[in-house]
């Protein structure tokens, strides 16, 4: 009778495990799949607030999802080698960087219609972001290692900035300034958006390869995501000093962050979403390793619904083969 009892109750935390409800602790937990057509790479995700889209890089086009209903809804298309997408509210614009032709795409943020396509004098144009302050955009070029500047009026080219290194992910601050993380020289750079130049360096020790970045302007604090060391740098850009560093998953890329709840989001190519507790400006906590999706590293949060959206195909058991139609965006949500 024991025994019958015991494998009874094994078997019954056995179907609670396979069916998912113990799969996750912590406040974040899967919410659904949305299936998009098309095998090309894959690369940032960009949210629209405004207009409630999401712009997911796909190949040689962008994908654009409804994030009231969640599903696809067009997209950009006719590129070579989709990388980033910047939003310019102020002109109606976003702009996408093709990095297999050197160029950047523009497009109408209402209607998706294509807008330009401006030549870029920079090689491999990756990350790409709008400075509001200075009404330009700033492509970072992994193979020039220097940043394209382009009018976001004129949709002209007009100059460019020398980053001394390969540049990753970069944020402005909204006051002049972009900040930029510079993979192989473990920095931050500063960049000065009307003089054109950099102005100055952060060192990010004992990060290592820096990735993803974000700015919490509210508490003037950068969050720097590393491959390396396998860390997340918390950094006091007034100081220029890293204030802490937290251990997250292999293989980071994007990182973001939500005001509203304080939890941080470092996705990682390793299947797992690391998500931290900023408790204060100097205080931070590991509070859940979200399992995810093998080489889901690129994210966005929708700051209204507080869900994160993750992109990847599935690949073949132990190799970087791609499963041909296997592509989606995966959405995780908050617990209630």
């Amino acid at each position: 009778m024991a025994k019958r009892l015991f494998a009874s109750v094994s078997l019954f935390f056995l179907s609670l495990l396979i069916s998912g409800v113990f799969a996750q602790t912590g406040p974040y937990t899967f919410d659904k799949k949305i299936e998009l057509p098309g095998d090309g790479g894959y690369d940032y995700l960009v949210i629209d607030t405004v207009n409630r889209r999401l712009y997911v890089s796909h190949g040689n086009k962008v994908d654009v999802v409804d994030l009231e209903t969640e599903k696809p809804v067009g997209n950009i298309d006719g590129m070579e080698g989709v990388h980033g997408i910047a939003i310019a509210y102020d002109v109606n614009k976003g702009f996408i960087s093709d990095g297999k032709v050197n160029a950047v795409t523009v497009f109408d943020l209402k209607t998706l219609n294509k807008i330009s396509t401006i030549p870029v004098s920079g090689k491999d144009p990756d990350a790409i972001t709008y400075d509001q302050y200075s009404g330009r955009v700033f492509t970072f070029n992994g193979d020039s290692h220097n940043s394209s500047v382009i009018d976001a009026n004129s949709l002209k080219e007009i100059g460019t900035v020398e980053l001394q290194g390969a540049p990753e992910f970069a944020v402005p601050d909204g006051q002049g300034k972009i900040y930029n993380n510079i993979e192989d020289r473990n920095e931050l750079c500063v960049i000065d958006t009307r003089a054109l130049k950099v102005i100055d360096h952060l060192p990010l020790t004992p990060c290592g390869k820096p990735t993803g970045l974000y700015l919490d302007r509210a508490n003037a604090r950068l969050f720097s995501a590393c491959r390396t060391n396998q860390g997340m740098s918390v950094v006091d850009f007034a100081s220029k000093k890293v204030i802490t560093t937290l251990p997250i998953g292999a293989g980071v890329d994007a990182v973001t962050y939500d005001p509203v709840t304080k939890f941080i989001f470092c996705s990682n190519g390793d299947g797992t979403t690391t998500i931290i507790k900023q408790e204060s400006a100097d205080q931070y906590n590991v509070v859940q390793t979200l399992t995810t999706q093998y080489r889901a590293k690129t994210m966005a949060i929708d700051l209204r619904t507080h869900k994160i959206y993750l992109s990847a195909p599935e690949f073949e058991k132990g190799t970087k083969n791609r499963i041909p139609g296997s592509f989606r965006v995966l959405v995780y949500k908050l617990q209630s």
